[in-house]
C-alpha cells in the first residue's frame, strides 16, 4: 500500500479526505516517484494523477518548511489550471509550515520576485511566467528537489516547450516528473534533454 509509506501527517490528510485506497495509477507510480528517479506517469482522466503529484512532493519535502528557496516546482498550463492546483495543494498543506505560492502571468514580475524571495517551498507556474522569472533571477533552483509537469500534453505549444527547454537548462540536478494522459513525441523528445533514464509508468 503505497499511502501507508507515506509521511505520516500526509496520512492523516489522507484520512480527513476519506482517500482510503490508492488507484491503480498511484499503486504503481508513487513507489517510482519515490526512488528519485526522473519519471514518465500516462493515465487516463482521473486515474490520480493530480493527487499523486501533490503527495509525493509532499513527501520529497519531508512535509515541513525549509530554508527562503523553493524546493518544488509545478508546471501548469494557464492561470485557472495553477489556481485549481494551489486549492488542491492547499487541502493537504492547510495548518502545516509548507509555504505554496502561486506566479501568475498577469501579476507583475517585481511584486513576484520579491515575494518568492520572502521564502516558499512549492512553487506553481506557468512555462511562460517561470521563464521569465528565471530570466530576471527571480527564481534560485539551488534548493530544488522535485520539478513536476501537471496535465503536459499542453507543451505541443511552441511558446510553452521553448520556455520549457529554456528552464531546464538553468537546473543543475533535480527529478523531473511528467504526468499526462498519452505519450506523445513531444514529451518522449525530452528524454534526449533532462528526462534521461527516465522510468515510464502507464495504465
Amino acid at each position: 500500500m503505497p499511502f501507508k509509506k507515506l509521511h505520516l501527517e500526509i496520512q492523516e490528510k489522507l484520512k480527513d479526505q476519506e482517500i482510503v485506497t490508492p488507484t491503480t495509477f498511484q499503486s504503481k507510480s508513487i513507489p517510482v516517484i519515490k526512488s528519485g528517479s526522473n519519471v514518465y506517469c500516462t493515465a487516463p482522466k482521473n486515474s490520480g494523477k493530480t493527487t499523486t503529484l501533490i503527495l509525493t512532493t509532499l513527501q520529497k519535502l519531508k512535509y515541513e518548511a525549509v530554508g527562503d528557496l523553493p524546493r518544488a516546482i509545478v508546471l501548469v498550463e494557464n492561470k485557472e489550471k495553477a489556481k485549481e492546483l494551489y486549492d488542491a495543494f492547499l487541502t493537504y498543506t492547510r495548518h502545516s509550515s509548507l509555504r505554496v505560492y502561486v506566479g501568475l502571468d498577469h501579476v507583475y514580475l517585481d511584486l513576484q520576485k520579491s515575494e518568492i524571495f520572502e521564502g516558499i517551498d512549492i512553487l506553481i507556474s506557468t512555462p511562460t511566467n517561470m521563464n521569465k522569472l528565471f530570466l530576471l533571477n527571480g527564481v534560485s533552483t539551488s534548493q530544488l528537489k522535485i520539478f513536476s509537469i501537471d496535465d503536459a500534453e499542453f507543451l505541443t505549444q511552441k511558446k510553452a516547450y521553448n520556455s520549457l527547454m529554456s528552464i531546464s537548462q538553468s537546473i543543475a540536478k533535480c527529478q523531473f516528473v511528467i504526468y499526462s494522459e498519452k505519450m506523445l513525441p513531444v514529451l518522449k523528445r525530452f528524454e534526449s534533454y533532462f528526462m534521461e533514464y527516465s522510468k515510464k509508468i502507464a495504465v
